[in-house]
């Protein structure tokens, strides 16, 4: 019960839901009891004793008792679904808004359809069992409880003779539960997996299919799906071994009850009617010990998710916020203090000892190769990662400081892979900040080169987007996701390879907006294209995590260096071209 005692701040405050469905539970149980008590005495007083004259009243008092039950089974039912319904509701609200605060280092590690199966699958395999699960439990125990009382009061010895093989069934049960949680558990895991190959697949349909690997997909979906058969064949297997062997054991108690039963009969030490009474009452302690394989069952899925759930909910926050958070206003003025940032532990460095200064409104150029580390220095700024040592400031105070949302609502972030959501374009420029109205969400988009085109679109600004923008090119998305990140009004820019998906043309336009968005900003240009950050206060280049050159373009233009390896490669491409097209 570990995991559920874990888990208990969840279900603890609808236990009134709870107790009240156990309440009717024990009427219900009582009802079921007392029918082998009415065939008794209908035997013993009425057929034995030819008292025919009691048959309406015993009828009648059945009739009440058979509606008893079928209101207490009603609201029984109720009750403990809207219990396992509302814990649920809560823990998965807990659970999405922990994915909220957990920084990007748990995301470069998890499984989107791993994280989408524990939000589903193992959720509701935690309800099913605290719905019915926990319940059915306390049903077979007061039932077996009932039951085992109104047989020793009608036979001591035939209920100590009859209960005699019930430890053999107990220790069976035992070693059912030992072994099925963790097959429970691996199934899991292996419905995990699957779910994450479905989800990339799909995802990267394009890539698949201009490739040409749908059969080489189809396969690895097999193998994944072959792997979470196989496991459920195994649990199945464990079912086909301990039920049989669980039903010998229940047999075993009928025929010595029958057997010692009909001898007590014949010496006159038990009534008929308690004898048949008796065979009923077995089969209520019976049939619900055998059940227990069931509620086992149910169990080990419920821990096994429980045990899911709760490693996104232990999962540490690396990134934590301050115990006493500043919120105030930014300026804009980023410092770097010798900073070094790995992502893994044991791993190289990401960034290496790097230290700049970008006053307030003013433009960084970031240059350099792939994995040089011109993201990470973004990604700092922000606090989406900790700096394995030194120091990153805003305004003079060190990011760790700030609140978060005070943080990050200042800084406008355009990403190399712009995400859009599934809804309409005017919610998508939005986002950030939803209490825009019309006009400057239409400016936004205007700056952003973008208005022209969405007005092209059959609903305007009131177009319902696919999903992840499916429907605009890489260049539209890349405009508003532009807009998008001037209607917040940041007071500092990160523009990551923004204008990497549009054309020259296009790009020029957006260069042109983007300098008068820029204006009062502190701006950071991530570009591999010279031609993106000439215009930077001061460009950064990057190698390695580690800043070999500073300065202006002209300055940097003549070092014959890396800077200028790079822009003699672009130019000379360029030149190369402009003569062909020349001649």
């Amino acid at each position: 019960m570990k995991t559920f005692k874990k888990l208990k701040q969840f279900y603890w405050p609808f236990r009134k839901y709870f107790f009240t469905s156990l309440l009717f539970l024990v009427i219900v149980t009582a009802s079921t009891v007392a029918y082998p008590i009415i065939l008794q005495k209908t035997i013993d007083e009425v057929i034995l004793k030819d008292q025919y004259s009691l048959i309406p009243y015993i009828a009648a008092v059945f009739l009440l008792i058979m509606i008893v039950k079928g209101f207490a089974t009603y609201f029984h039912q109720y009750l403990g679904e809207l219990f396992g319904i509302r814990s649920v509701y809560t823990l998965r609200d807990a659970l999405y808004e922990k994915l909220q605060v957990l920084s990007f280092k748990y995301y470069d590690n998890a499984k989107t359809g791993d994280l989408m199966s524990r939000l589903t699958a193992d959720v509701e395999g935690f309800r099913f069992f605290l719905s019915g699960g926990f319940a059915e439990l306390l049903r077979i125990l007061v039932l077996i409880v009932i039951s085992l009382c109104v047989m020793l009061f009608y036979s001591v010895p035939l209920a100590l003779v009859t209960m005699a093989a019930m430890p053999f069934l107990a220790v069976v049960v035992f070693r059912f539960d030992k072994r099925v949680h963790p097959a429970f558990r691996g199934i899991r895991k292996s419905f995990g997996r699957l779910n994450t190959r479905v989800q990339e697949n799909i995802s990267g349909m394009t890539t698949v299919k201009s490739l040409s690997r749908e059969d080489f997909e189809i396969d690895r979906f097999s193998s994944n799906n072959n792997n979470y058969r196989q496991r459920y064949l195994d649990t199945s297997l464990l079912w086909a071994k301990y039920f049989p062997l669980m039903e010998f054991i229940g047999n075993v108690c009928a025929v010595s009850l029958l057997a010692f039963g009909g001898y007590l009969v014949i010496n006159g030490q038990l009534n008929l009617g308690e004898l048949v009474a008796f065979f009923s009452l077995v089969w209520y302690i019976l049939g619900p010990l055998m059940d227990i394989g069931f509620v086992v069952n149910i169990f080990s899925q419920s821990k096994a998710s429980g045990e899911r759930l709760l490693e996104i909910l232990d999962a540490e926050e690396d990134v934590k916020e301050s115990a006493r958070p500043i919120d105030s206003p930014i300026k804009g003025h980023v410092t770097f203090n010798d900073v070094t940032l790995t992502y893994t532990k044991n791993d190289d460095s990401a960034l290496k000892n790097i230290s700049f200064d970008a006053p307030e409104g003013k433009v960084i150029g970031l240059i350099g190769a792939t994995g040089s580390g011109k993201t990470s220095i973004t990604q700092l700024i922000t606090r989406f990662y900790e700096p394995e040592k030194g120091e990153v400031l805003v305004d003079g105070i060190p990011v760790e400081n700030y609140k978060f949302k005070t943080l990050r609502s200042h800084i406008g972030f355009v990403l190399q892979e712009s995400f859009l959501f599934s809804t309409s374009i005017r919610e998508n420029i939005a986002y950030g900040n939803p209490d825009l109205k019309e006009e400057q969400i239409i400016d936004a988009a205007k700056r952003a080169q973008a208005h022209d085109f969405i007005m092209e679109m059959p609903k305007g600004y009131d177009t319902m987007l696919g999903e992840r923008g499916m429907g605009l090119s890489g260049g539209q998305k890349q405009r508003i996701a532009i807009a998008r990140a001037i209607c917040i009004n940041p007071s500092i820019l990160v523009l990551d390879d923004a204008t990497s998906a549009v054309d020259m043309e296009t790009e020029f336009k957006i260069q042109k907006a983007l300098k008068e968005v820029m204006k009062g900003r502190t701006t950071f240009i991530i570009a591999h294209r010279i031609s993106s950050l000439k215009h930077a206060d001061e460009i950064l280049v990057l190698e390695d995590g580690e800043i070999v050159e500073r300065g202006t373009h002209e300055m940097l233009i003549n070092n014959h260096s890396v800077y200028q390896r790079i822009y003699d490669i672009q130019y000379q491409d360029r030149d190369v071209i402009m003569n062909v097209a020349n001649h």
